[in-house]
């Protein structure tokens, strides 16, 4: 066998026969990694090096057909669950496969493994459940937090996606179900910008859930036990980010998803000085929301300071939109007083105004105003107010009725809707209403996904206000420049960028974001930008500082070429072999 080895290869000399033989007991592992996997594209020479010949089929297969096969597979499923399905099982089989099918047709597929399917797969986690993808960290791990993380198998992780559970996009709490979500994060993190898949650890935090059909579900997954909200929760999040820091290095990023209202601003504000951290909720939401403000003024030619802002819903999101807007505004010279006095704020107890008999929190005092008058409901706030943009943030369903989207038509020549509530069946009004009850003069966007409008002869592309455009390209720019905390300066940046990368005739379709298929680039030159910003505002730790950021950013990005990490596959089993050598 060795003999005809060495005239059918280019094998150096040195490699010996017991080398051969070490390599062919380690063949079998790379077959079962998906990290290393290839499946039919080992070559004839790589399956009797590895000692895995005749464990596949001896047709040997380029990733073309390799990718071909799942795309036919995908176009034959309706179902969108089973479809979701479908892919976390080539992700667990052959991850850069899932990549290359991911990112050939992202706008198709980023709404199945992210929002929206993503919560729809999270209400049903345990049932579909086949292997686990990340860790999962329960209150009874007190005191071993760190022990857990030595468990996880990759060494050199630079992002972490945390939740625990408690508000999963607008569908609630899902307790440790919510695990899809920091999964379908980081998947894009990888196939947005190009981080490479091992340095990302998504994480699910177990202290119960309050969802009492999940405690009677007998494939629930996680404690069967009501949310701890004593000190004991606080005890294990700050031995969670000890552990971190102390594993992976002071300048790991941290991304904080889908925690309660109550917890998400008050964890921010405490953890944000400490660690290299964020909160997607709060300040992705913002940056994006933002972004399309910033794109509608160019449409409308109307600066952003002379803009009134209504929003429904009064949690994380609208705050984070809010307070971004008002350093967006302060920016262009108002006061931060004027800038607050734009903005206003509807909520399941009414407008949020001076007086009113429920309480407000401490974070929306600075948008608490003295009352306008008689406002029974939204409409009425509306008539009254009359804001140039409304933007919903609700997660409650269908609440821009004809009537608001008809009275925004009138008191607007363009009229800005933003219905950005997750997943779909929450949306505070569709793409038709929207276009349909102004005869398309409104400028529209939505956190999840719409088809096109056809109204009067013209085909309106409406804008999906989604995280996806932020904070892949931040994250990436962050962790590339070694910033350790990371300012509301540079969401407001991400922002700016972002909107820049609308077309003119982009806008003419209707649309206030790049298209999806362009995500990949939007994001490298998000983070190109924002690498520019951190170290021209020192807050970047990485040196010698880059001098062609663009380069820089670019080299750093993984691809799905299988060829690409081979050399390191033979490096990693110890054999002195190079197929691109002779």
């Amino acid at each position: 066998m060795l003999s005809r080895l060495r005239t059918s290869l280019p094998i150096r000399p040195c490699v010996s026969a017991c080398r051969w033989a070490h390599t062919k007991d380690k063949g079998k592992p790379l077959m079962l990694n998906p990290r290393t996997n290839k499946g039919m594209a080992f070559s004839l020479q790589e399956r009797q090096i590895l000692g895995i010949q005749g464990l596949l089929p001896p047709k040997v297969e380029t990733q073309d057909i390799q990718a071909l096969r799942f795309q036919n597979n995908l176009k034959k499923m309706s179902d969108p669950l089973q479809k979701y399905i479908y892919l976390m099982g080539i992700q667990e089989r052959n991850e850069r496969l899932f990549y290359r099918v991911l990112m050939e047709d992202i706008e198709e597929l980023m709404p199945i493994v992210y929002t929206p399917t993503v919560g729809l797969a999270c209400t049903q986690y345990g049932h579909i459940f086949r292997r686990p993808k990340g860790l999962f960290i329960s209150i009874l791990d007190r005191g071993h937090v760190r022990s857990i993380l030595d468990n996880w198998p990759e060494t050199n992780v630079a992002a972490v996606v945390v939740t625990d559970g408690e508000r999963i996009l607008g569908l609630g709490d899902l307790g440790v179900f919510g695990m899809g979500i920091p999964v379908g994060k980081l998947c894009l993190y990888t196939a947005c910008a190009g981080i490479r898949p091992e340095r990302c650890l998504p994480v699910v935090i177990d202290v119960g859930t309050d969802n009492e059909s999940l405690l009677r579900d007998p494939f629930y997954m996680g404690l069967y036990q009501k949310r701890d909200r004593t000190q004991a929760y606080e005890d294990l999040l700050d031995e969670f980010m000890e552990a971190v820091v102390d594993k992976y290095g002071q300048d790991t990023l941290i991304q904080f998803e889908d925690f309660g209202n109550h917890n998400a601003f008050r964890l921010m504000r405490k953890y944000k000085e400490k660690y290299c951290t964020f909160n997607d909720d709060i300040q992705g939401t913002a940056a994006v929301a933002l972004a399309g403000l910033l794109a509608a003024q160019r449409a409308i030619g109307k600066p952003i300071t002379e803009h009134r802002v209504l929003f429904l819903g009064a949690g994380e999101a609208a705050l984070g939109i809010a307070n971004l807007i008002v350093m967006a505004m302060m920016e262009k010279g108002l006061t931060q007083a004027e800038a607050r006095d734009k903005i206003w704020m509807f909520d399941k107890h009414g407008l949020l105004v001076k007086g009113r008999p429920q309480e407000t929190d401490g974070n929306q005092e600075a948008f608490v105003h003295d009352s306008p008058g008689t406002v029974n409901n939204f409409l009425d706030a509306v008539n009254t107010l009359q804001p140039t943009a409304i933007i919903g943030v609700s997660g409650a369903g269908r609440l821009f009725t004809h009537d608001v989207i008809k009275a925004m038509g009138t008191l607007n020549e363009r009229p800005i809707i933003f219905a950005l509530s997750n997943p779909t069946t929450k949306a505070e009004c569709t793409a038709e209403d929207a276009y349909t009850l102004t005869n398309g003069r409104c400028l529209f966007a939505s956190g999840s996904p719409f088809d096109a409008v056809t109204l009067n002869d013209r085909v309106y592309i409406p804008g999906q206000g989604n995280n996806a455009y932020i904070f892949p390209g931040v994250a990436l720019a962050v962790i590339l420049s070694g910033v350790r905390h990371i300012s509301d300066t540079v969401f407001l940046e991400a922002a700016k960028t972002l909107a820049e990368q609308v077309s003119d005739n982009e806008l003419q379709e209707g649309r206030l974001y790049p298209p999806l298929s362009e995500i990949r680039e939007v994001s490298l030159q998000m983070a190109v930008k924002v690498v520019e910003y951190v170290y021209a505002n020192g807050m970047a730790f990485r040196y010698p500082e880059p001098a062609d950021k663009d380069t820089f950013v670019r080299a750093t990005v993984w691809d799905t070429n299988y060829e690409s990490y081979l050399p390191d596959i033979y490096e990693w089993e110890g054999v002195d072999f190079n197929p691109k050598k002779d």
